[in-house]
């Protein structure tokens, strides 16, 4: 259902039910989430790598139990998509970087596990949608985080339409930051996992949390004081100290894994 696999402070989450594409369900939701909570919790993890097994990232919810909700109440009915919800939410605000890697079918809440990821890499054969209305369904639970990584613009027409879109546009929508050929896939999670690494735990925590606060707050005098006590906080703070003293004695802050810590 979920691979789990700790290495070298990555954490990397695999969704694994490659004979349906991937596809969401109740189970696959709850261990998803309980996964990225404890992530979220752990000092043993430094970034989370979301990936599908097989052809496909994830085709989106299993039609198969969706279908099966029609003999459940409206209160399970709620409930199981408030589930949807908290996986999305739970990975959007997940203290630690996450990076998606996603390939083949990207549909639906597939796109939505997509633009929750801090970091999000395709390759060059993923093929997106968010194709809810062609069922008549709407993206609702996923709509926030998709809005916020594609803008209003852009949501209108690809959960209006339905249709498909590669790889490359899904770069130029802002969906994803990279695209690669399937060879080159690992260089490039394993480049930026590098580059996420030389950063301070602390300091990731609290970009995060920045940056979602300043995107809801107008910009105005009682934003920017709180951003001073935040700033000034943060380099009299412990890490900020270490990290100022590093780079001035040229030498790896403390939180930087060296060659001697692999031995």
């Amino acid at each position: 259902m979920l691979k789990q696999t700790l290495n070298n402070s990555i954490l990397t989450l695999t969704l694994n039910r490659p004979e349906v594409r991937n596809a969401l369900n109740a189970e696959l939701i709850g261990t998803l989430t309980q996964a990225v909570l404890k992530a979220h919790q752990s000092d043993d993890v430094r970034v989370v790598v979301l990936r599908g097994e097989g052809n496909h990232f994830s085709a989106g919810a299993d039609l198969n139990w969706m279908l099966s909700m029609k003999s459940e109440s409206m209160e399970t009915n709620v409930n199981d998509a408030k589930a949807l919800a908290e996986l999305m939410t739970t990975l959007n605000f997940c203290r630690k970087p996450v990076i998606a890697v996603v390939q083949g079918a990207v549909m639906g809440g597939g796109v939505g596990l997509t633009a929750c990821a801090d970091i999000a890499i395709a390759q060059d054969n993923a093929m997106f949608a968010l194709s809810e209305t062609r069922l008549g369904l709407t993206p609702a639970t996923i709509s926030p985080f998709v809005v916020n990584a594609i803008g209003r613009r852009q949501a209108r027409r690809y959960m209006l339409t339905g249709e498909r879109f590669d790889a490359v546009t899904a770069l130029q929508l802002g969906l994803v930051h990279e695209v690669a050929p399937w060879e080159r896939i690992d260089t490039l999670i394993h480049d930026f996992c590098d580059a996420l690494k030389q950063g301070g735990p602390d300091s990731h925590r609290k970009i995060k949390k920045l940056l979602h606060d300043v995107s809801e707050r107008p910009l105005n005098d009682e934003l920017m004081e709180n951003l001073a006590w935040r700033i000034a906080n943060q380099r009299i703070g412990a890490e900020g100290q270490e990290g100022i003293r590093a780079f001035l004695e040229k030498r790896a802050a403390a939180w930087v894994e060296t060659e001697d810590d692999n031995q």
